[in-house]
């Protein structure tokens, strides 16, 4: 075996000189060198903003689905959506350890959900079981590789994989809440309802205490109820995120007129950057998870209305946030139940 690069630049194909995830396309082949792990694959949760597109542009036809993630991963090496840029996560077994890596905490065979991107990572797929699209997930069989910077949580055996997986493919978001979110802070939630969503509002409502104020918000009442009566958010009201006007009025009716300390965009859908900025106070914090956000637009539309706002990347890894996620699933029995009966 020989050694690669810790990041990866190794299996790069073209253009030569970047790392993976920028790359149009990578060797995904199952020869690992000395600091590698090949992994079995087994699942892949597809980024919500990248399965929504492709769920649209196959006009919800599974073959199709299937075919246009086969595609990808054929020309690219990885699944990495050429719409959205973005990936997802995978789940699988641990199939051999580079002699490098004998130190980690793995052994063949165990479980693990790999917490870096789908768009950095090697991927081959023999066969495309079935998709599932009211949860993003793909049941697959393939190979993948992990590099030696790679992330990894090994599935914990006090809950199914199925949801274990769901859950820590948005580890990120709930576990930036917790970094950003302070006691009496006000919080809007855009995409409240979906995974990320209930998440963010559930550790948003542990943060802010009794003197803040969590508000959600989601393009149909279809979540109202489930959020309000499991205390996942204070007050919720219904818009169209890409609508920034009527976002904002609605926004500040649920906060007293105010504007917010933290936005929080977890939504699938592109357009959304300034309904998350103009509900937010200056010296405020804006948190962009979603993947289908343009930074570009988010920055340049900050600096059209006058708005000083902090604003953070959706960066998929924080320290600890896959244990953080999993134990928001340990802490809160109704969150757990609305997922074993959601995204399973």
């Amino acid at each position: 075996m020989a050694k690669g690069n810790k990041y990866g630049a190794h299996r790069v194909i073209e253009p030569k000189g970047l790392l993976p995830q920028a790359a149009h396309k990578i060797d995904n082949s199952p020869e690992i060198y000395d600091n590698e792990i090949l992994i079995e694959v087994s699942a892949l949760n597809i980024d919500s903003a990248s399965f929504t597109q492709l769920w649209t542009a196959s006009e919800q036809d599974k073959d199709t689905v299937k075919q246009m993630i086969m595609d990808i991963v054929n020309e690219r090496g990885k699944m990495q959506n050429p719409v959205t840029g973005s990936g997802g996560v995978l789940m699988g077994s641990i199939a051999a350890i580079g002699p490098d890596l004998k130190d980690r905490d793995l052994k063949v065979g165990d479980r693990i959900v790999t917490l870096v991107s789908l768009s950095l990572t090697p991927l081959k797929l023999e066969e495309i079981y079935e998709i599932h699209p009211d949860i993003d997930r793909v049941d697959v069989k393939g190979t993948a590789i992990l590099f030696e910077s790679g992330i990894y949580a090994k599935l914990p055996d006090d809950m199914s994989e199925a949801l274990a997986m769901a859950a820590l493919d948005v580890a990120g978001a709930p576990a930036q809440t917790a970094n950003i979110v302070k006691p009496g802070d006000s919080v809007l939630i855009l995409g409240a309802g979906g995974k990320s969503g209930m998440l963010c509002g559930y550790e948003a409502m542990k943060r802010v205490g009794p003197a803040g104020n969590v508000v959600g918000m989601s393009r149909n009442n279809k979540y109202e109820e489930l959020l309000l009566s499991n205390k996942l958010v204070h007050k919720y009201f219904v818009a169209d995120a890409a609508s920034p006007v009527d976002v904002l009025e609605k926004a500040l009716e649920a906060n007293d007129g105010k504007e917010y300390d933290v936005a929080i965009n977890v939504v699938n859908i592109p357009g959304t950057e300034m309904s998350t900025i103009l509900p937010v106070r200056n010296g405020g914090l804006v948190y962009f998870f979603s993947m289908a956000t343009s930074f570009t637009r988010a920055a340049l539309g900050a600096e059209g209305v006058g708005k000083d706002v902090s604003m953070i990347i959706g960066n998929g890894y924080t320290k600890d946030h896959d244990l953080v996620t999993l134990e928001i699933l340990r802490e809160s029995p109704e969150l757990r139940k609305i997922f074993e009966q959601n995204y399973l």
